[in-house]
């Protein structure tokens, strides 16, 4: 390009302007996640992004581009200096356009924890349980895209981590809203047998 000789080349000189933030297109190789890692460890805001189902096996890949002999210092560095993995998929809204469900994986300690030891795969849970600040599971965001309407339970199903426990809660969902349903039905009957039964003054 015209302001860098190679893409390799401007990785490694982009410390030298100083920057705030590093935004890195994607990350394809060992090379350039190394360089990424390096970049947070010096205190820098990086942003980059990869092609992955969802965070956890964001994660995964990411561990995957290096050698077994190095991968459990990786996982020291990756479990101090991440921040947040966002992971999109979109799907068909009810109205035929695309829409996305986004899930939020945000480095809580015991989400740190679970990337030291390697542990990806209970990363899932751990948001599903610990959905403050802005984390989100992506079967919670399908949900919410449901009860609001935007999807049908065909699209939320086929694209969800846990199709069974997402099927279960729907369950649970619809049978709360045909309790609240059901009960506002019969507050409004008893409106109307008390006005039925109300006492008339008169001569």
């Amino acid at each position: 390009g015209l302001d860098t000789l190679s893409y390799a080349n401007a990785l490694k000189n982009a410390m030298r302007e100083a920057p705030d933030v590093i935004v890195i297109g994607e990350i394809r190789d060992a090379e350039t996640m190394h360089q990424a890692v390096a970049y947070a460890e010096t205190g820098h805001l990086c942003l980059s992004t990869m092609h992955a189902a969802n965070s956890y096996q964001a994660l995964e890949r990411i561990v995957n581009f290096f050698p077994e002999s190095s991968h459990r210092q990786l996982l020291s560095d990756l479990a101090m200096n991440v921040r947040a993995v966002v992971s999109q998929r979109l799907l068909v809204g009810k109205d035929g356009k695309r829409i996305p469900a986004v899930e939020v994986m945000l480095n809580t300690p015991y989400i740190a924890s679970l990337i030291e030891k390697g542990e990806f795969e209970s990363i899932r849970d751990a948001i599903a349980k610990n959905e403050t600040g802005g984390a989100i599971s992506f079967d919670s965001a399908l949900l919410e895209l449901y009860k609001n309407g935007q999807i049908s339970e065909q699209e939320a199903l086929k694209n969800a981590d846990s199709e069974s426990n997402l099927h279960v809660k729907i369950r649970l969902l619809e049978g709360a809203n045909y309790a609240a349903g059901h009960r506002e039905t019969l507050s409004m009957e008893d409106d109307k047998d008390e006005d039925d039964n109300g006492t008339v003054f008169g001569a």
